[in-house]
């Protein structure tokens, strides 16, 4: 009866198959929801407060539809010699955005919120993770973008896939935060609702 209860309440206010795959490691039941959220930044907002804002909304936006659940938000940018970063969405974007991070240190933030809608009650963080980037050709970034195709990820790669050969190396606390989804902060909220997934 515990498996139908988690089951009931546990929902990800997301469509994407990544962070999907993501919350399946940790081998609890959940559904996906898409939330309706504008997330257009607000003028002067960096990178942590627009991720853990998006976060937080995406998680309320679903409240009324799932009004007694934990409802996980999550939103994700990187940010390159200051400016924030979002999706690239086609090849000419991509290798833009991987010509400017070729060498450089990109910092990744992921918003990421756990919204108990029976009682109001939001938990919420800003997941910092660094990517440095080798040198990279324009024949290893055309060859990347062609093989990959990553237009959907913030940063214009795949870290958990072709990705990795793109870098000299990764600083951060949580590898599934690069992917879009920090399981090491989520077990600790869910923790905090009474949720373990080595108990249930």
């Amino acid at each position: 009866m515990v498996y139908q209860k988690i089951m009931q309440q546990i929902i990800l206010a997301s469509t994407s198959p990544y962070r999907r795959a993501l919350l399946e490691k940790l081998a609890i039941p959940f559904i996906c929801a898409s939330p309706d959220i504008d997330e257009t930044p607000h003028p002067g907002e960096n990178a942590r407060d627009l991720v853990i804002r998006l976060a937080e909304n995406k998680a309320r936006a679903l409240a009324a539809q799932y009004p007694a659940h934990l409802i996980i938000g999550s939103d994700q940018v990187c940010v390159l010699e200051d400016t924030i970063t979002g999706k690239p969405y086609n090849k000419v974007n991509a290798t833009r955005q991987l010509q400017q991070a070729s060498g450089k240190c990109v910092s990744f933030f992921t918003g990421l919120a756990l919204f108990n809608s029976a009682t109001q009650n939001m938990q919420s963080i800003a997941e910092p993770f660094d990517v440095y980037f080798r040198a990279l050709t324009q024949t290893e970034i055309s060859g990347y973008l062609d093989k990959e195709q990553p237009w959907n990820c913030a940063g214009s790669f795949k870290s958990e896939g072709l990705g990795i050969t793109l870098f000299e190396r990764l600083s951060g606390r949580d590898p599934n935060a690069l992917i879009g989804l920090p399981l090491i902060a989520l077990t600790h909220m869910l923790r905090q609702e009474g949720i373990n997934p080595l108990t249930v």
